[in-house]
């Protein structure tokens, strides 16, 4: 059986937490208070535990079938983490709990499995949660310092038909909890579960604009000089593959889904712009995936006519208005949650909308 207590470095774990269990520090002989002490029990939030089934590929790049199913989310309290030291970029994050199982439907025993990896949680801004490992320092705690919450210690090693079920530590900011559970198949979709609503509606403390709310941003001159802007997003469409047929895609885009973010600049400040606001748009998907604009080489061609650049295409005076578009792939299964401008220079900063996705 996999020991609870994994070490931060495998892919996605981007946290550590150190763990000092049985020992309360230099000469104290005290031990460090462990998670039975807390008082506050997690909080399980609503989710479907839906099976889906999903692909693994090994060290070997042989792929397994897994059947997969988050079975629960909970949000914990300070108190589960208080023995444990936490990095600057963790500290006043909430923990959530995701636990969930996984099935070997393949034929063959599979060895070093860790299907946590392709797993995320995500806020409402379609930002990803960090997942978190522990490191424990003292090698002769009989504590293994997890919150009771957070136990299921899953195998690396799955036999035929057999089942494990596994529970991984996530922090996401106050303020902003998930909305959906996700997994990142190695097949190429991506599986995705609610968590609640699904973030439909959302507060008004979170940070994130409603869908076509106008805003103000800053870009930069081509003399690097700051110029402030009122943007209004008008538009997130779902594209196809057939619209971008003249262009040389690779085989992994050639499986994606286009996407066709359509936002209107006014020129607010001093000087002429380069309509080019449009390399700071990002989306951010249920999965947690940040997904930049597709970069198409279209010398003096006609572009992709569902999706033109920028009309009109000249430079934008001051009190002039530009509407650019800009493409973005995104794998099967997932979907736009969140648009983001972010700004370039003196003043900048990101702005956040929600997405509301239409067809053609």
């Amino acid at each position: 059986m996999r020991k609870p207590i994994r070490i931060a470095g495998a892919a996605g774990l981007s946290a550590l937490m150190l763990l000092a269990v049985g020992c309360g520090g230099p000469g104290n002989g005290k031990a460090a208070p462990g998670p039975s002490e807390a008082v506050t029990p997690a909080k399980p939030l609503p989710m479907k535990a839906t099976p889906r089934q999903a692909t693994w590929t090994d060290s070997d790049d042989k792929a397994h079938p897994l059947r997969i199913t988050p079975t629960r989310l909970a949000r914990g309290s300070d108190s589960d983490l208080s023995h444990i030291r936490l990095d600057d970029d963790l500290k006043g994050k909430v923990p959530y709990y995701l636990t969930f199982s996984y099935t070997n439907t393949g034929k063959k025993t599979v060895k070093n499995l860790s299907p946590e990896r392709n797993f995320s949680v995500n806020g409402a801004d379609g930002q990803p949660a960090q997942p978190v490992s522990l490191f424990q320092s003292n090698p002769l705690a009989t504590s293994s310092g997890l919150p009771p919450e957070c136990r299921e210690g899953g195998t690396s090693q799955l036999a035929a038909g057999a089942s494990a079920a596994i529970c991984q530590i996530y922090m996401l900011p106050k303020g902003q909890p998930p909305t959906t559970v996700s997994y990142k198949d190695d097949g190429g979709d991506t599986l995705i579960w609610k968590v609640g609503e699904g973030g439909a509606a959302g507060g008004s403390s979170d940070g994130i604009l409603p869908a076509g709310k106008p805003a103000d941003g800053v870009t930069e001159d081509s003399n690097k000089r700051p110029v402030s802007l009122r943007i209004t997003p008008k538009s997130v469409r779902v594209g196809s593959l057939a619209d971008l047929s003249r262009f040389d895609l690779d085989a992994d885009q050639k499986k994606m889904v286009p996407y066709y973010v359509t936002m209107q600049y006014r020129n607010s400040g001093k000087y002429d712009l380069l309509p080019s606001m449009s390399d700071g748009v990002t989306l951010q998907t249920a999965a947690g995936q940040t997904v930049q604009k597709l970069t198409l080489i279209d010398i003096g061609g006609p572009g992709v006519g569902q999706c033109p650049e920028a009309v009109p295409d000249k430079m934008v005076k001051p009190n002039g208005m530009v509407t650019e578009c800009s493409i973005h792939l995104l794998p099967k299964g997932d979907a736009p949650k969140a648009v983001i401008f972010s700004g370039e220079g003196e003043g900048s900063h990101q702005v956040t909308w929600r997405v509301s996705v239409s067809g053609k």
